[in-house]
């Protein structure tokens, strides 16, 4: 039969005190390091803490507001990342029997008066906001005494905790390896998106800093949105101002949208993708891996970002701290190769 597991096992096998053991695990009263380093090792040996963790998250998180623009909630293929991220996000929700309460703000800015109606009338737990990261809207939750994450947002004023990709590091990762091939000038095909896909800018500069090269500012061209057809109208205009795009050998594009576009500007163009010039996106969605040539991509976690907020709403609620600082968590990217990208031509 197999021995149940509580607090009186782990002070036990510590060889403390029962008070000890919890003043230890609860952070209740002043234990040298050593006594409490023992009561935490023995805890996690014996499997207390993993079982304490999960009751906590049954009983903690109960409901949740889940907040999105009326662009992002229905399935598409422009809004692949999104919907990902809003899949995941219900994975987990539905394996720890947390309930959602959607909230759909038409166009793309999500309504912070509905979402405090919302978290009064359902009495939920915590509030999910997906991609929107305004300040005024920030500013407008930050005070709501229930815990709110964003995802796929960034907080730069660090009033509440942010969940998302490691844009930066992703970007910078995708350029570096461009360099590494030989390529030097490399244009960067963005548009004017939030903070997460101004930091995949910061990334494709920095890459050029590590290798103490220039910062390339003057390749780098903007579409009017991240669709395909702005990637393509934004390369096609730079193509009839300068049929050499700058001298590029190389283009990375801030999504995987606005490569696809990319791709087909220059295949109409007779330019050969990876003979002539390279392409490298980002997001990894499953258009890229059928185009043609299969898109070279930065591949972001974003499946994986819903249940790293409610991991983080979960630690707020069972902290119990007004005074815990915002946390800002990001989740590690991966280069995927395929065919769209070869060192430039001799």
């Amino acid at each position: 039969m197999k021995t149940k597991i509580g607090l009186r096992e782990v002070a036990q096998e510590a060889g403390v005190s029962l008070s000890t053991a919890s003043h230890a695990l609860n952070g209740t009263a002043p234990l040298t390091n050593e006594v409490r380093d023992r009561v935490l090792s023995c805890a996690q040996r014996l499997g207390y803490l993993e079982k304490r963790r999960n009751k906590a998250s049954i009983a903690s998180l109960r409901a949740i507001v889940l907040a999105v623009t009326g662009d992002a909630a229905p399935q598409s293929d422009l809004n692949m990342v999104s919907w990902t991220i809003l899949n995941g996000l219900r994975q987990e929700c539905e394996r720890r029997a947390i309930r959602i309460v959607p909230s759909i703000s038409p166009g793309n800015r999500i309504d912070a008066n509905e979402i405090k109606r919302l978290s009064q009338t359902e009495k939920v737990d915590g509030i999910v906001i997906l991609n929107d990261d305004r300040p005024e809207l920030i500013k407008s939750l930050a005070h709501l005494p229930i815990p709110t994450v964003i995802i796929n947002g960034e907080d730069p004023a660090m009033l509440l905790d942010t969940v998302t990709a490691g844009n930066r590091f992703g970007a910078r990762q995708a350029t570096e390896h461009l360099l590494s091939l030989g390529h030097r000038r490399i244009l960067h095909l963005t548009w004017p998106g939030r903070t997460t896909i101004r930091r995949r800018q910061d990334g494709y500069m920095d890459a050029f800093l590590a290798a103490n090269l220039p910062a390339p500012t003057d390749m780098v061209v903007e579409a009017a949105s991240f669709e395909p057809e702005e990637g393509e109208k934004a390369i096609k205009a730079l193509l009839e101002k300068d049929h050499t795009l700058k001298g590029a050998t190389a283009i990375f594009c801030a999504a995987d949208n606005l490569a696809l576009g990319c791709l087909k500007a220059l295949s109409d163009a007779g330019i050969r993708v990876p003979d002539d010039i390279s392409v490298l996106g980002c997001d990894d969605i499953m258009p890229a891996e059928f185009s043609v040539p299969p898109l070279s991509t930065v591949q972001l976690p974003s499946a994986r970002l819903g249940a790293a907020a409610i991991g983080l709403m979960e630690q707020r609620v069972i902290a119990n701290d007004i005074l815990r600082p915002a946390h800002r968590l990001e989740l590690g990217c991966k280069l995927v190769l395929r065919g769209s990208v070869a060192p430039p031509r001799a």
